[in-house]
């Protein structure tokens, strides 16, 4: 990796001015496997050199097949593993392990089955140590919030799927994390219910500014809710390209989907996936022009 794509001290220093919220800085991570009937244990690379500053409120996506080192990259941030080198830094503050200024979504929903909705919603306002008085009126907001309304005193038995992931969501925001982190939190509902997710997920965080850093499998997904998706190689832990998805915002499914700029970026992605090439040469695009990209003005 060249110095270029390095982040210096002094760069780190400055971030508050940029307005920059994280900063990940030569990250990786490697994991000792002993596969079955070997003595020796091999080291294993899930990330390596891993650098990358997200902005205050900014939706970061992040797009790779299995196995590339994106949900290791969440841990890390979430602080619930620690990386073999470099660190990661919030609000200048290095990240030593997990806090209240980060919410996490998973795919399974880990709500508490013996909980309903609204104790579901309002068990980060416990550990915070919110007064009970508080913790409705906070649990009502954010019960609306997510269209809940109704359905507070219900078991998570007794919810869809997409019912479970907006509780999962409300849980997350409700006690005020400045950061979301969230691990491909639409994967395991049907796709009709995914791109109404999808659109929810963009209004609450046109609300609430919140910085989400997002995981998916995705590439449709990845390029529909970010401003820049970032694209991981197949193997080696490493990000191959950044991309600026310079698209409109508000966005909804249907009418950004079937736009030239939408299917332009997509595909790009998509190949970039495809691109097995191991010595494909890592860069960042800052500003992709997208009606440059598609119709190339010629000089005559």
């Amino acid at each position: 990796m060249t110095n270029a794509n390095k982040i210096e001290i002094n760069e780190i220093e400055k971030k508050s001015e940029d307005n920059i919220k994280i900063v990940v800085e030569n990250l990786s991570k490697n994991f000792s496997v002993k596969s079955l009937g070997e003595k020796k244990a091999k080291e294993f690379t899930a990330l390596k050199d891993f650098n990358i500053q997200v902005k205050e409120g900014e939706f970061l996506t992040i797009v790779g097949p299995s196995g590339c080192g994106k949900s290791t990259l969440l841990d890390i941030l979430a602080g619930l593993s620690k990386p073999s080198t470099g660190e990661v830094y919030i609000d200048n503050k290095l990240l030593k392990g997990p806090a209240l200024d980060r919410g996490i979504v998973l795919q399974g929903y880990a709500l508490l089955p013996w909980r309903t909705v609204r104790q579901n919603i309002e068990f980060g306002l416990e550990i915070k140590k919110t007064p009970k008085s508080e913790r409705k009126a906070i649990s009502d907001k954010f019960i609306g919030l997510v269209g809940l309304v109704g359905f507070e005193d219900r078991l998570p038995n007794e919810l869809s799927g997409g019912m479970k992931q907006r509780v999962a969501i409300a849980r997350a925001l409700a006690y005020d994390p400045e950061v979301l982190l969230m691990d491909e939190p639409f994967g395991a509902v049907d796709a009709q219910t995914r791109d109404l997710l999808q659109d929810e997920l963009l209004r609450i965080w046109e609300k609430t500014n919140k910085t989400i850093i997002f995981i998916t499998h995705s590439i449709d997904e990845a390029v529909f809710l970010a401003d820049r998706v970032v694209v991981m190689s197949g193997n080696s832990g490493e990000i191959k390209e950044i991309l600026k998805v310079d698209l409109p915002r508000p966005r909804n499914v249907g009418d950004v989907r079937t736009s030239p700029g939408f299917n332009w970026i997509k595909h790009h992605v998509s190949e970039l996936l495809h691109n097995n090439d191991e010595n494909y040469k890592k860069k960042v695009v800052s500003n992709v022009d997208v009606a440059e990209a598609i119709s190339p003005s010629t000089t005559i």
